[in-house]
């Protein structure tokens, strides 16, 4: 038993020291300008236009949802007219950008890992090589710039569409005062809120990149070997969303308080 962790630890510790050795390429690759930018013109379209569906129907239904979880507690209490600032707080700086990373991950990170994975098992990233081109300038950069870039605009449309979903539902189907209701919501909602979002978004996405450029370059052999690295993509990202979000929540509640 003691050699069974003992294994999965150094598994562990290998995996991070290799994430880490990418990263550091990564960031002297953009420090060198060595960005091959029609690829990460097409990036921000792939992860960013094409993810916004996704994005405003999670951030929609989860400002409906809360907005009517919230009232039907605040109604008890006679607080209804707080219901919006609830959500806008909530959305703001916990859920929008913790599920909008999460919906990226599940979409833009599967899609990452499978592309790097088949390209290694094609042998596409060897003959990058063989041309004098580095994988991790011309696959890796591209794709953690433009996550980087496209997740705290994602995360800036989930938070607005979830409160003006919540508004709505608050206001046409639950019956709460309008005036009140806004007033409340611009009275308890600081700007630290949405900036402690935005940043955790840049956060999360230099988190779900380098796990999925990570895990689809260092997949393994055959068929199986990308659909495990593309499973593994999501689970590791996801689970570094989580726990990452955590710290930065203490972190930056200190921080921006203080500031």
């Amino acid at each position: 038993m003691l050699d069974l962790t003992r294994t999965i630890a150094q598994q562990w510790l290998q995996g991070l020291g290799r994430v880490a050795i990418l990263a550091s390429e990564t960031f002297a690759s953009i420090f060198r300008h060595k960005i091959e930018w029609r690829n990460f013109i097409y990036q921000i379209y792939f992860i960013g236009v094409k993810s916004q569906s996704v994005v405003l129907i999670t951030g929609a239904f989860t400002g409906m949802v809360l907005c009517a979880q919230t009232y039907f507690q605040f109604h008890k209490v006679k607080m209804d007219t707080a219901t919006l600032a609830v959500v806008s707080v909530s959305m703001g700086s916990e859920l929008g950008p913790v599920l909008t990373a999460l919906m990226v991950a599940g979409r833009v990170g599967a899609a990452m890992a499978a592309e790097l994975g088949t390209m290694k098992v094609t042998e596409q990233i060897d003959a990058l090589r063989t041309l004098a081109a580095h994988p991790v300038d011309y696959l890796v950069v591209p794709r953690i710039l433009a996550t980087l870039v496209s997740l705290p605009l994602l995360t800036a449309e989930s938070i607005v569409i979830g409160i003006v979903a919540a508004y709505v539902v608050g206001v046409f189907l639950l019956g709460i005062d309008p005036a009140y209701a806004w007033h409340n919501m611009l009275a308890y909602t600081d700007a630290p809120h949405m900036m402690s979002g935005l940043i955790k978004a840049v956060f999360f996405g230099l988190f779900l990149s380098l796990i999925s450029c990570y895990k689809g370059i260092n997949c393994g052999q055959g068929a199986e070997g990308v659909g495990r690295a593309t499973t593994e993509a999501v689970v590791f990202s996801s689970i570094a969303i989580l726990i990452s979000n955590f710290f930065l929540t203490m972190f930056l509640s200190r921080m921006l308080q203080s500031g």
